[in-house]
């Protein structure tokens, strides 16, 4: 019996950290991330990495929606902080330090999108601006704002479920002009 509780205990000790510090179980629930992701996956987000490092353009994230933090959402990076991010006419326009003029967002090698609204935020230094990939059916920046980096949980690493699409997860890389 001894020998038991001594399996249980150090396999609790090393699950819990992992579990609350490095990984974490997430299910997908609505259509917003279609196609990337559908209703009913389950995806394992990395919770580590952005200990270490900022997110990047077009990595798909896990966080606590800002108006109500009980609420996860999952969504893409599209605006950086200390950038403003202009939807209009079906077209996202990035302006930043590098590019006051602006550039066009090209996502058509990845996602064959339209991002409709008429928006424009200008981003702190914290904050990030998200989209999902069905963007006809996502409620993200464009409706409710900005994204602060405090609510940030972590990126999508793998899906694992349904076991015929299970892969790692990787972003795209947008390229800028």
């Amino acid at each position: 019996m001894w020998e038991f509780l001594q399996v249980v205990l150090i396999s609790l000790i090393i699950i819990i950290p992992i579990r609350y510090y490095v990984i974490q179980p997430f299910f997908v629930k609505g259509a917003s991330m279609e196609p990337t992701f559908q209703d009913g996956d389950y995806l394992i987000v990395d919770e580590l990495s952005y200990h270490f490092r900022s997110p990047k353009r077009g990595e798909v994230i896990v966080f606590r929606y800002p108006q109500n933090p009980k609420q996860f959402y999952i969504k893409r990076i599209i605006g950086l902080p200390e950038e403003t991010v202009q939807v209009t006419d079906n077209q996202i326009l990035i302006k930043n330090s590098d590019y006051p003029e602006g550039f066009v967002l090209d996502e058509s090698q990845y996602l064959s999108v339209t991002t409709a609204g008429n928006v424009e935020k200008m981003l702190d230094i914290d904050q990030y601006f998200v989209v999902g990939d069905n963007r006809d059916h996502s409620f993200d920046s464009r409706r409710w704002g900005e994204l602060d980096e405090k609510l940030i949980i972590g990126k999508a690493l793998f899906r694992v479920w349904p076991i015929k699409e299970a892969a790692a997860f990787s972003s795209p890389e947008y390229v800028t002009p």
